[in-house]
């Protein structure tokens, strides 16, 4: 996926919870205007996918 700037997710799991990290790191201006645009999507997105991936058997 072609970004402005450097994108990773990191799945952990502590104490039996499964824990989900985005990090994003901008580049330049144009980075940090799609983190703030695309960033009332990310709590969908991302909580829709931790649930989908517990959820799995």
């Amino acid at each position: 996926m072609k970004l402005p700037g450097e994108a990773w997710l990191e799945f952990k799991i502590v104490n039996n919870i499964l824990i989900q990290e985005a990090t994003f790191r901008p580049l330049g201006l144009w980075g940090r205007l799609y983190w703030y645009v695309v960033l009332p999507f990310h709590g969908y997105i991302f909580k829709g996918m931790i649930k989908k991936l517990a959820d799995e058997k």
